[in-house]
């Protein structure tokens, strides 16, 4: 390792203290920053022989021609000195946050004299409050419509407010009402202060308070036969209760909170945010990650929090109270102290264990999901991004044009049993999910002898001209791959190639494997694999024919297990094949009728007492079978 990096400090140079490093180029450039509890104990674990490193920390270990660090006094202060520092800096191989779109704000400027309700896109203006982001538009004018029928403050532009002041008469929004008019005197700047406060308070979570006074005041007017003045406060809450009625409550009426969810894969990863203020959700927000090196999510989630509420660059949202997380950040004191500096007050970040809390902690983690799934839709439907993703495959393989079609194989089985294989189909860089196949593996158990035979039974396809059963012919299984793509590493690339060999079609079909873990491209006869740039077109292509062949064979897998167990259920004695599809249908699931009682199978019809026995039998002498169809999707199937 020391002949590889002759720069490498000496170990025993390297202080035992907190600190921030920064690893530089040969320009002198900064390609990644960090922080450390031990410095000595953090940097010690880069200098790792190269060989045990994780691919994307070998790359950057291997670009970096210098190592500098700074002591500080506790892991607080080497938080914020490196977040400084990525900022400055912004490392090619720190995580890159993008956010996806450009979110309305309804805003209040009560950095003006005369502060003023309006909807913004642009950087946040210190001073200002803000309340969101909103997802569109049209709900936020709508919003603001309702605000000011109850709180008659300033909605003008600047130009308009002039040109009161200079004429002295008010626009049209203060002759309906819907302004207090202090450009012309109307009401002073103070009193119009005090209903911008009114304002405030009610979007930042007091609304429920808030129309608690005013039903009181309502009902007050109306004991004291002030008609006039309760039918005005009747319609201001109706106003109210349309502004809210635009807002899900998902919390008690006092909480005040955000809550993020996270979802990732190897390459990329989504954040999404609800701002729940008052028990509703007052706004959605969404960034993207492209991931460069590989990150923990304790770790990740702290350099999330430091993004969204500290990040001056990219409109950092208003730290709340509380917030709730998937699972703790690392160094979750030093980042809650950052963040409490932010707000000038308290705030605790929790991990939901129960209740509505940890029901709304999945349905944001599911938006965040979603937000990915659309990204890489989008991403995908680029021609441009496919015509150039299809371009690097072929440089890094070393192909003589590019690989308009890609075929993938994927092999699944559930601890050894119910082995299948599947093949999917990319042409010009999209799924063509009609030359699709599925395969059942016979004989085997083992992935590489899997992979041989899949491999072997596609190819006596070639040029097959069996007419299909429509008398058509049927030329899709019989084209030509440009590449075939295993998912796997060196042992089934192998595998793959003495298929292709025995076939007589070596040199005429190029053959690469991808490993899950490091996410790189092993070809045959090669004892080095390919490294393809972990944000590159190519790479997120690979991945996505990979996680499609993936999906595909763990489908067809659980709908054979499926299939299966229906049939065994079918051959209990009185229950037959029909009966077997009403109990499924009934339960929606095996796992759910193997946990009902003989009193709840008999609601199905034409179960009966012996027969629901019979059923509570079968399930009790096959319970491995059972198990086994209950427990699909789950991460012990391969």
């Amino acid at each position: 390792m020391s002949d590889a990096l002759s720069w490498r400090p000496r170990t025993g140079d390297i202080p035992s203290k907190p600190g921030v490093y920064r690893w530089l180029d040969g320009s002198g450039r900064v390609i990644y920053v960090g922080k450390a509890k031990n410095l000595r104990a953090r940097l010690s674990s880069y200098f790792a022989p190269l060989e045990t490193l994780h691919e994307r920390t070998r790359r950057m270990v291997t670009t970096a021609r210098d190592l500098q660090w700074t002591i500080v006094g506790s892991e607080f202060e080497a938080l914020q000195l490196e977040y400084t520092w990525i900022k400055q800096f912004d490392p090619p191989f720190n995580v890159q946050f993008k956010d996806d779109k450009s979110y309305p704000y309804l805003t209040v400027t009560t950095s003006e004299e005369i502060p003023r309700v309006a909807i913004t896109r642009g950087r946040h203006k210190r001073g200002d409050r803000y309340f969101g982001p909103y997802v569109k538009v049209y709900p936020l004018r709508t919003t603001i419509d309702s605000l000011l029928k109850v709180f008659p403050m300033r909605s003008c532009k600047a130009s308009t407010l002039k040109a009161a002041q200079r004429s002295g008469k008010p626009c049209l929004l203060g002759d309906i009402g819907k302004c207090s008019a202090p450009c012309v005197g109307r009401v002073s700047i103070e009193a119009h202060r005090a209903i911008v406060d009114d304002v405030i308070r009610f979007m930042s979570g007091h609304d429920q308070t808030y129309i608690r006074d005013l039903r009181g005041r309502m009902q007050a007017a109306s004991d004291a036969l002030e008609f006039e003045e309760a039918a005005k406060l009747r319609d201001q809450l109706q106003a109210l209760d349309s502004v809210l009625a635009s807002s899900s409550v998902v919390l008690s009426d006092h909480d005040n909170a955000d809550v993020l969810g996270l979802f990732e894969d190897e390459l990329n990863a989504a954040v999404h945010v609800f701002t729940v203020r008052g028990g509703r959700i007052r706004g959605v927000r969404t960034w993207l990650i492209d991931k460069e090196l590989e990150v923990d999510t304790a770790e990740f989630l702290n350099q999330a929090l430091q993004h969204i509420y500290l990040d001056e660059d990219d409109d950092p949202l208003e730290v709340p109270v509380q917030i709730l997380l998937p699972t703790m950040p690392a160094g979750a004191d030093a980042i809650t102290e950052m963040l409490r500096e932010r707000r000038q007050g308290p705030v605790h970040l929790h991990v939901p264990q129960r209740g509505e809390k940890l029901s709304l902690q999945h349905t944001v983690t599911a938006n965040a999901a979603e937000a990915l799934r659309q990204y890489k839709m989008k991403r995908s439907s680029d021609y441009t991004a496919r015509s150039m993703a299809l371009t690097e495959i072929a440089d890094a393989l070393r192909l003589a044009e590019a690989p308009l079609r890609m075929e993938c194989y994927d092999i699944s089985h559930l601890g050894g049993t119910d082995v299948v294989a599947s093949m999917v189909v990319f042409e010009d860089g999209l799924p063509k999910k009609r030359d699709y196949r599925k395969f059942s593996i016979t004989g085997t158990t083992d992935d590489t002898a899997s992979i041989h035979q899949v491999i072997t039974r596609r190819l006596a396809h070639l040029n097959d001209e069996t007419p299909d059963t429509d008398g058509q012919q049927k030329p899709s299984f019989s084209y030509f791959p440009g590449l075939i793509i295993v998912d796997g590493g060196a042992p089934q690339v192998a595998a793959a190639q003495r298929a292709i060999d025995e076939a007589g079609l070596s040199g005429r079909i190029a053959l690469a494997g991808i490993a899950k873990r490091l996410e790189e491209l092993w070809v045959p006869d090669d004892d080095y694999p390919v490294i393809l740039r972990r944000n590159s077109e190519a790479m997120f292509m690979v991945q996505r024919i990979r996680d499609e062949a993936h999906r595909f064979a763990i489908t067809y897998q659980r709908n054979s297990r499926t299939k299966a167990y229906e049939t065994g259920l079918a051959a209990v004695p009185g229950v037959g094949a029909r009966r077997a599809r009403d109990l499924l249908r009934h339960f929606g699931s095996p796992a759910r009728i193997a946990q009902a009682s003989v009193q709840q199978l008999c609601e199905v019809e034409g179960i009966g007492p012996t027969t629901a026995q019979r059923l509570v039998t079968w399930q009790h002498e096959n319970a491995a079978i059972v198990k086994t169809v209950s427990r699909e999707g789950k991460a012990s199937e391969q």
